[in-house]
């Protein structure tokens, strides 16, 4: 049987770091973007004879931000890496996007060059959440991107956003959430915004100059996003993702099932046969360890099978399809059918909307 696989491609460069990002990304470092670019179709030359048997249904371009660099440049990447691995014909192709690096001539471009599906940092509508968050774009330059990708031709198109920043209501939520929902994007990724010690905004909670987000009122706005997009005919398929019918994220779909894929560029992590490593995340070390005609690995890890059955159980409760009945506890997962937190039906049983927003809770406990 034919191993089916995605492909990450990483791309670190950012016009500016947001305040509450923990990514692999940098701002001011473009100029290394044509030596990162010839490094990664290297370093995908020094894989592609170990992934010889594997056909990948998914290529992600995200980062960072893909679309700092030309689409002429992310076309030949595209297809230099259509040559090194056997890509499905109709794979699933996407591309991250910033609403301030796109315009309708560069998504024909990215059209063209076979991405099927555009991935947009929104964040919110919102300015005074968009300046709380450090975005640099405003409300009117997401919408003119979102025009502009339904004008270049057909793709599917997903809003990313985020809710309980410093200074979001709950009304303002709802009006971002409505904006979106008028616009009809295809999916729609919302996370509670998270803050991470390491990074500015982090740091500004830890000193005291910005309060926390408030986790009862974010558990509101989660609650608020569950109704909203459902009633607008979304499917709720995983904790923070939602989709039109038939329009699930094929490569999102990937990590949750626990297929193998493939990361290249600076920080990419891959997983395969209980195996998870990763590169060396200074994208300066890793042009140099490509160029020297090494694998860029920073580090490694081998799951056990306890290891790895928890995050099987856990990975697979975050979506709406949910896990054999047989996994689990039976006394245990019947309390929580008991008590609205999952369903069980077809021999699976699976978190409610509800139960999504304790799921890693709910899965320790299991």
């Amino acid at each position: 049987m034919t191993e089916r696989a995605g492909l990450y491609v990483h791309v670190p460069f950012c016009l500016t770091r947001c305040g509450y990002c923990d990514f692999n990304t940098y701002a001011g470092l473009d100029h290394l973007a044509g030596r990162y670019v010839e490094s990664l179709r290297a370093e995908a030359r020094l894989t592609s004879p170990e992934w010889s048997g594997a056909t990948f249904v998914s290529m992600f371009l995200g980062g960072g931000t893909p679309t700092t660099m030309p689409s002429k440049t992310i076309a030949g990447l595209i297809a230099h890496l259509r040559e090194s691995f056997a890509l499905e014909p109709t794979a699933e192709v996407t591309s991250e996007a910033n609403p301030d690096t796109v315009d309708e001539p560069y998504l024909v471009g990215l059209l063209e060059a076979g991405v099927t599906r555009l991935s947009m940092g929104v964040q919110s509508f919102d300015p005074v959440v968009l300046d709380s968050l450090e975005r640099i774009h405003s409300p009117q330059s997401a919408r003119a991107a979102f025009t502009a990708a339904r004008a270049a031709g057909p793709s599917d198109v997903n809003l990313d956003l985020i809710y309980g920043a410093h200074g979001e209501s709950l009304d303002s939520w709802q009006r971002t959430l409505d904006e979106a929902i008028a616009m009809g994007p295809e999916h729609l990724s919302c996370y509670a915004l998270t803050i991470e010690p390491a990074t500015p905004l982090g740091r500004k909670v830890a000193a005291g100059l910005v309060p926390p987000p408030d986790p009862d009122l974010q558990a509101e706005m989660y609650d608020l996003t569950c109704s909203a997009l459902g009633a607008a005919g979304y499917e709720h398929y995983e904790v923070s993702n939602w989709a039109k019918p038939g329009h699930r994220c094929v490569h999102n779909l990937g990590y949750w099932d626990g297929r193998p894929y493939l990361g290249l560029g600076a920080g990419a992590h891959s997983f395969r046969d209980a195996r998870r490593w990763w590169n060396v995340r200074p994208p300066q070390e890793y042009l140099e360890l490509v160029a020297s005609g090494q694998l860029p690995t920073g580090g490694e890890e081998h799951l056990t099978d306890e290891e790895r059955g928890l995050e099987r159980l856990l990975l697979g409760l975050r979506t709406a399809d949910g896990v054999p009945k047989e996994w689990l506890d039976p006394a245990r997962a019947d309390r929580f059918v008991a008590d609205g937190l999952a369903v069980s039906r077809n021999g699976h049983v699976a978190l409610t909307d509800r139960g999504m927003l304790l799921a890693n809770e709910l899965t320790l406990s299991l």
